[in-house]
């Protein structure tokens, strides 16, 4: 990185496994361990003092989860990433992970090959989400939010009690983002690559680099998980607009 070495914090109620995970990080050139924490409160806490740019966070920690640590360290540092350290490759553990903020996840059991580039590829603005596994969250975390609730009650209460020519449009909140950043971002929804954009776009991976980091900044999350999160739970992107 152009400013120095990506700031990591490692969160972990297990010394061997945080004492393994500062070993394989640190000698990596372009990455540092600034702090360690053993539970979730003290995540937060060094968060609120050291401001990283990343958390390895585990799931399951005594007297504050990793969980509500993402959650409270996601509402205070927007722009901190959480990567997810886990046992076991749980959807319902990772959905929650998720909709806590977390950009992906990385098994415990990962070469350290693996676990370096998940790192790398979320500090990149990549995904560390297997695709087929990112598209199913994504479509549960879309069945699942407040806006599709509202927006199916309504559907039912207008083919019960309303015309067609009084039935109101759902208008999705807007943003700044441009056509072709929404039909990047309608990708990222559908668990795509920079590559596999490169490919069907017709341009350079740099190019759609460029597009998801702008994505990113206007949408004011950390990585694009979260930016397509952001979509969902705005109504800024539907499943219609996912499956086109």
């Amino acid at each position: 990185m152009a400013s120095g070495p990506a700031r990591l914090v490692l969160a972990d109620d297990h010394d061997l496994v945080r004492d393994g995970l500062h070993l394989v990080l640190s000698r990596e050139p372009d990455l540092e361990v600034v702090g360690e924490a053993s539970d979730g409160r003290e995540a937060v806490e060094i968060c609120r003092r050291l401001a990283p740019d990343m958390v390895l966070m585990d799931i399951r920690m005594p007297d504050m989860d990793g969980l509500e640590a993402t959650r409270r360290i996601k509402a205070e540092q927007p722009s901190v990433s959480v990567l997810i350290v886990t046992t076991y490759e749980n959807p319902d553990y990772l959905f929650e992970a998720v909709k806590a903020g977390a950009a992906g996840y990385v098994l415990k059991d990962a070469s350290k090959k693996e676990l370096v580039s998940a790192v790398r590829k979320v500090l990149d603005g990549e995904s560390s989400l297997d695709r087929d596994l990112a598209a199913r969250l994504l479509q549960r975390l879309a069945s699942e939010s407040p806006l599709h609730d509202r927006r199916s009650h309504h559907d039912r209460r207008s083919r019960t009690t309303e015309p067609p020519t009084q039935q109101k449009r759902v208008v999705p909140v807007t943003s700044n983002l441009t056509p072709r950043e929404m039909e990047v971002l309608g990708l990222l929804a559908q668990g795509k690559s920079n590559p596999d954009i490169a490919a069907q776009f017709v341009i350079s991976r740099a190019t759609v680099k460029v597009h998801v980091e702008r994505i990113i900044r206007k949408l004011g999350v950390s990585d694009r998980t979260q930016a397509v999160v952001r979509a969902i739970e705005t109504g800024l992107i539907t499943p219609e607009t996912r499956s086109r």
